[in-house]
């Protein structure tokens, strides 16, 4: 602690000596030399040099205080990556459109739709952006949901391992499209504290803990 003081202090005197080409020291020595060298008879007035003592003080203090805001920061970030450890086992839903078919894995995929829809479409679309698979659903209310996808292309063969996106359209009663939302759902596998925003690991896709809208317990 007391190391850490002496730092954040020598660093905020090093940004004053940047800033302004002096630090506080520096100012000090120079007033006083200023008082020993002065002509008695005509003193100089030292207003001036004390209102930028003040201002060099100020800036001392500002910096100190942007230091101990980024360690407060700091200490609640570290305790936000520590909880999200408790994430591991229970039931997520987060924003994304990437899912993983791994060893036979059958995906759950999960949407979002602002209106009621007539039909649902999603098209589930291979990393070169090729369409293999469309999933409907028939009149669905708006809100969330989720539907099962089996691993097959539209012709019913099974789909390589690997790495797929999808995207969701609703169709109104008049037949007119909008735009729905992807939503990634499943349990949390895993969880990395590395980077500076911890991700959690769903159906072996990792998701930052921030896109994460919704946990349920194991």
């Amino acid at each position: 602690m007391v190391n850490g003081i002496t730092n954040d202090a020598s660093a905020a005197a090093a940004a004053m000596k940047k800033a302004t080409g002096m630090n506080k020291d520096d100012f000090l020595k120079l007033f006083v030399t200023q008082l020993q060298n002065q002509d008695p008879l005509n003193p100089a007035d030292s207003t001036e040099f004390i209102g930028q003592l003040a201002q060099l003080t100020q800036v001392e203090q500002a910096y100190n205080t942007n230091s101990n805001l980024s360690a407060i920061i700091d200490l609640f970030n570290g305790a936000a990556s520590l909880s999200s450890v408790s994430y591991i086992g229970k039931t997520v839903t987060a924003n994304g459109d990437l899912i993983k078919l791994a060893g036979g894995s059958h995906p759950t995929l999960g949407y979002r739709l602002a209106a009621n829809a007539q039909k649902v479409a999603i098209d589930i679309k291979d990393l070169s952006g090729t369409v293999v698979r469309t999933l409907t659903l028939g009149s669905t209310q708006a809100g969330d949901g989720t539907i099962g996808w089996d691993g097959r292309d539209g012709k019913g063969n099974p789909l390589p391992d690997g790495r797929y996106t999808f995207s969701v359209t609703g169709f109104n009663a008049e037949g007119e499209k909008f735009q729905g939302y992807p939503l990634l759902t499943g349990t949390v596998e895993a969880v990395n504290l590395e980077g500076k925003e911890p991700h959690v690991t769903v159906g072996g896709i990792s998701v930052p803990l921030g896109n994460i809208i919704s946990v349920k317990g194991a």
